[in-house]
């Protein structure tokens, strides 16, 4: 995540599920000087042990994510480019592209801003990620979840990747943007794409 520029200097985190709460990236320390022990555990219910490291400012959003989403296994939240100016802007990503659907629905929204580290960002983060996989946080950067931290990176990447294209589309002027049925037949389509149909395949034998 850092080496590729999503999150720049100690921007950022990281979490995935495990047991009954979730490992989560610590707070003030650069990605390059992290040692598998730096990694901090928090429980279901929001303590850690004093002794360890000090989780991340935002492991309240983490933990509300996994107690909103039972079947995600991993976070990851990052300050990428032009997905903090377009959330700085107060601008969700709109269905310009068909690709918004890796996002899991026909846009990827905006919350509003709430100060880092507080309970109430991470109730509109519970909000927005119920029926979407990545979204925008105002004034902030943009959170990504999937079943593991591969997927979860890989979904930021993609969020990213739609973000810049979004910004360079704005600047020649308004979008042209697909349809709610064009966009209900591409969301149908996912279902079925890649391993997905493999994976359904395999299920009805």
């Amino acid at each position: 995540m850092s080496r590729t520029g999503l999150s720049p200097g100690r921007s950022g985190n990281v979490s995935c599920r495990w047991r009954e709460g979730m490992l989560i990236t610590p707070t003030g320390i650069a990605y390059e000087e992290l040692q598998p022990s730096d990694i901090a555990y928090v429980f279901g219910n929001g303590t850690y042990v004093p002794e360890g490291r000090k989780p991340s400012s935002e492991w309240r959003f983490h933990l509300s994510a996994y107690h909103t989403r039972p079947e995600i296994g991993a976070v990851v939240h990052t300050h990428s480019m032009h997905a903090t100016v377009l959330a700085c802007a107060h601008r969700p990503i709109p269905a310009f592209h068909y690709m918004i659907a890796v996002a899991g629905g026909t846009d990827i929204p905006l919350i509003a801003y709430a100060p880092f580290g507080t309970q109430e960002l991470a109730q509109l983060v519970r909000v927005g990620l119920a029926d979407r996989n990545a979204l925008l946080m105002a004034n902030h950067g943009q959170i990504a979840v999937g079943k593991d931290l591969a997927a979860a990176l890989e979904l930021a990447r993609e969020v990213e990747v739609l973000a810049e294209q979004y910004y360079k589309v704005l600047t020649l002027g308004k979008p042209k943007l697909l349809g709610a049925k064009a966009m209900t037949d591409v969301l149908e389509r996912f279902k079925g794409y890649g391993q997905n149909a493999q994976s359904r395949s395999q299920t009805s034998k």
